[in-house]
C-alpha cells in the first residue's frame, strides 16, 4: 500500500439498505469501482456521512475499508470529533486497523480559539505515527482555520501534517499556504472537480472528489499532468456544470447518489436525515443530460 498521499483520492459515499443500515456489499463494489477508475487511494470523510454515523459504525467502516482496499492504494480515515478524547480513540483505532492516514475537522459545537484548536490537533497528531490531514471544511460546516495557524502546525509537527483547505476562496488560500510554508505543505483540494484545474495550477498534491464522476476526475487529472489543454477544457466545463447543481454538503450527496444509482453501483439514493437539500426533477434531468455529454467526451464521441 502506498504510504504517500497523492493524486486522485475519492471520498466514498455511504450506501444503505432500505432500513438505513450500512450496505457493506455495495460499499465493497464502490471501492472496486474507484480502483477500476484509476484512483490512487480511498477516503472515508464528510461526504461519507461520518457525522450521521455512530462511533461504532465509524470504527466498523474503518476496519472494513482497510480490508476492502486490498493494498491497492492509500486509505484515509476521518477522525474529527467533538472532543480530543473521542478523536484520539478514533485515530488510534484507525491506525491499528491499518489506515495510511487520518483526516480531522475541528469540533463543530463551539467556536474555538487558536489555543484550543492547537491543543486539539496537537493531541491527535501526537497520538499516532501516521500522517494527519487538517481539514478546514468551513465551506460546508464549522469555522475557517487561518493560513498562519495551519502553517504553524506544519512548523511544529513536521511534514507528517497535511492539509485540505476548503474555506472560500479556496484558490488564494492554497497559494497563501504554499507561500507560508515555502511549498513544504502537502495540500489536497476537495472541490469535487469544479475547481480542480485552477487548484492544480496553484500547486496541490492531490484531489478528494466523490466517486460518482470519478472516471472524469481521473481523466482530468491525467490531462493536467500531461499538459493536454484541449482535453482539460473538454472535461472540466461539463464536470463543473454538474457539480454546480449541488447546494452544500447535502446537495453533493443528492447529486452524487443519484449518479451512483444510475451507474448501477448503488441500489438506492438513501441519505440519513434530516436533510438540508433534495434534488428536484428539473435538476435531476439536467444532471442526467450533463452526465451523458460528459460520458461522450470521456469516450471521445464528440
Amino acid at each position: 500500500m502506498s504510504q504517500t498521499l497523492h493524486g486522485v483520492l475519492p471520498v466514498l459515499h455511504m450506501p444503505y439498505r432500505d432500513n438505513y443500515e450500512i450496505d457493506f456489499e455495495t460499499l465493497q463494489a464502490e471501492v472496486d469501482f474507484a480502483y477500476e477508475c484509476g484512483a490512487h487511494g480511498i477516503v472515508f470523510a464528510l461526504v461519507s456521512e461520518v457525522l450521521r454515523l455512530t462511533l461504532d459504525e465509524r470504527r466498523q467502516v474503518a476496519e472494513f475499508l482497510v480490508k476492502a482496499n486490498q493494498e491497492r492504494g492509500s486509505v484515509t480515515i476521518s477522525v474529527g470529533a467533538e472532543s480530543s478524547f473521542a478523536a484520539v480513540q478514533l485515530a488510534r483505532h484507525a491506525e491499528a486497523s491499518g489506515a495510511t492516514a487520518l483526516m480531522a475537522i475541528p469540533p463543530l459545537s463551539v467556536a474555538l480559539g487558536e489555543a484550543q484548536l492547537r491543543a486539539y490537533y496537537g493531541t491527535i497528531i501526537n497520538a499516532v505515527e501516521i500522517p494527519v490531514v487538517v481539514q478546514d471544511a468551513s465551506a460546508y460546516i464549522g469555522q475557517p482555520l487561518s493560513v498562519e495557524f495551519q502553517a504553524s502546525l506544519l512548523a511544529e509537527h513536521g511534514e507528517r501534517v497535511h492539509f485540505k483547505p476548503e474555506a472560500a476562496p479556496v484558490g488564494p488560500v492554497i497559494t497563501a499556504m504554499n507561500a507560508a510554508t515555502q511549498k513544504r505543505a502537502r495540500i489536497f483540494e476537495g472541490s469535487g472537480g469544479i475547481l480542480l484545474v485552477e487548484n492544480y495550477r496553484r500547486g496541490i498534491a492531490g484531489t478528494m472528489p466523490g466517486t460518482d464522476l470519478l472516471d472524469a476526475v481521473v481523466a482530468l487529472w491525467h490531462a493536467l499532468e500531461a499538459g493536454d489543454e484541449d482535453r482539460i477544457y473538454s472535461i472540466s466545463p461539463l464536470l463543473g456544470a454538474i457539480l454546480a447543481l449541488a447546494v452544500g454538503l447535502d446537495g453533493y450527496l443528492a447529486v452524487e447518489k443519484h449518479l451512483l444509482m444510475r451507474r448501477g453501483i448503488f441500489k438506492n439514493q438513501l441519505v440519513r436525515g434530516p436533510l438540508g437539500f433534495t434534488l428536484d426533477e428539473m435538476a435531476r434531468a439536467e444532471a442526467d443530460r450533463l452526465y451523458d455529454r460528459l460520458q461522450a467526451v470521456l469516450q471521445d464521441k464528440v
